[in-house]
């Protein structure tokens, strides 16, 4: 498997507990391979990936969306994720 681009990403997960409300937020990385694109508990085979995009919130990090077959998924970033949605477009147009 050759790796053609990479995105770090966040999940904030909500904890609570009988001391009050914690928020962990635990940092993760997205990887696109020639056939697939994998993050810590999902893989998308690129043939039902129909585009990425990205909202950008605050002027700085915001949501990268991967528009799937089985519907769109979210992810947090804190930069602007250009470079791999461009890697994408540049794969994708190749088939």
């Amino acid at each position: 498997m050759y790796l053609i681009a990479r995105q770090p990403y966040s999940k904030v997960e909500r904890v609570i507990s009988s001391a009050g409300q914690q928020h962990i937020k635990h940092q993760r990385m997205m990887y696109m391979y020639e056939e697939e694109i994998v993050t810590q508990y999902h893989t998308f085979p690129l043939e039902i990936v129909n585009d990425v995009s990205f909202r950008e919130i605050n002027g700085s990090g915001g949501l990268l969306y991967l528009h799937t077959m089985k519907g769109v998924f979210t992810y947090m970033v804190a930069q602007p994720p250009y470079l791999f949605i461009q890697a994408f477009k540049n794969h994708v147009n190749r088939w």
